[in-house]
């Protein structure tokens, strides 16, 4: 699935080839009315032929295009979808759903193996971004806000992580890259990190977002920038579908399992699961054991209310 550094790849990509371009229509494959959402293609077409592209942002993995009339052009590529610019009269793109051509004849191709992917002309981005977490590399994403995201939650970390109403873009490629930079692992409940496991989470998602951008993003198996050509995070990555292969840093076998229905990849050594038992106080366990009967009992018992 493509994730914030290959969404944010194909933003840079587009944005100095279509703002201020003229959109002349659209073309919505057989089988592909599905990633309108909804809504009939009439309908869509009226609100996206004839306006101007004034520039194209990212929230999370959506692209918002922002138009001249105030509607924004939301793109979710989901599992298997791409956004490619091509010039006038070229091939069709295999699996090439939905076709947005400019006024200057070039074409945004919505190529889509599975369909998955979303296309939607809203009044405001907010009606999909208003569910959104945190955005990494933001001035907003400060280690106290990444704290507030995970404190109280039981869930494991892996999972917390892939929340996008927690921490927008991130997705599994690099909360497991996250994750083992941190010295984390992707069971442990994310509400019981530490001070230092927390800058250390902070510090290691924004590493491998600007590494990811940096390599125009990760093609393992779908994903192509706006030209159509791979990224080359896939040959930088450190765990993640490196299953049985040495760790880079203390040669074990990166270890797969799957947690919260995803698969997850991690260093048994680098990132050991956490002694989940806790220990109760010697103090208290003293006077528990002084007071005879139902003393003791309730003692126990708020013990495992904590």
């Amino acid at each position: 699935m493509p994730e914030l550094p290959e969404v944010e790849t194909i933003r840079r990509d587009l944005a100095p080839r279509v703002a201020g371009r003229t959109i002349t229509s659209l073309t919505v494959m057989p089988g592909a009315k599905r990633m309108l959402v909804g809504v009939p293609t009439r309908r869509v077409r009226a609100r996206l032929v004839d306006r101007r592209i004034e520039g194209i942002e990212r929230r999370g993995k959506y692209l918002l295009f922002q138009l001249d009339s105030g509607s924004v052009w939301v793109m979710h590529l989901r599992m298997t979808g791409t956004l490619r610019h091509r010039s006038t009269g070229g091939e069709p793109d295999p699996f090439q759903r939905i076709v947005v051509t400019l006024d200057d004849g070039s074409e945004l191709r919505f190529t889509d193996v599975r369909k998955f992917g979303t296309f939607e002309v809203l009044e405001s981005a907010e009606e999909v971004t208003c569910k959104l977490g945190i955005e990494p590399l933001t001035q907003a994403f400060t280690e106290e806000a990444l704290w507030s995201a995970l404190h109280g939650r039981k869930a494991p970390l892996k999972s917390t992580l892939l929340d996008q109403r927690r921490i927008a873009g991130l997705g599994n490629i690099y909360v497991d890259e996250a994750l083992f930079l941190a010295r984390l692992h992707p069971a442990v409940p994310a509400g019981s990190l530490r001070p230092a496991e927390r800058r250390a989470l902070h510090a290691a998602i924004e590493e491998v977002i600007r590494e990811g951008i940096a390599h125009r993003g990760a093609s393992f198996r779908d994903y192509t920038d706006a030209e159509g050509k791979d990224g080359r995070q896939q040959f930088f990555v450190r765990v993640f579908r490196r299953t049985d292969e040495p760790c880079d840093v203390c040669g074990t076998p990166i270890r797969r399992t799957v947690i919260g229905g995803r698969a997850s990849h991690w260093c048994p050594r680098c990132q050991p699961a956490r002694q989940t038992s806790r220990r109760v106080p010697r103090k208290r366990a003293r006077r528990s054991a002084s007071i005879d009967g139902t003393d003791g009992v309730d003692c126990r018992r708020k013990e495992r209310r904590r």
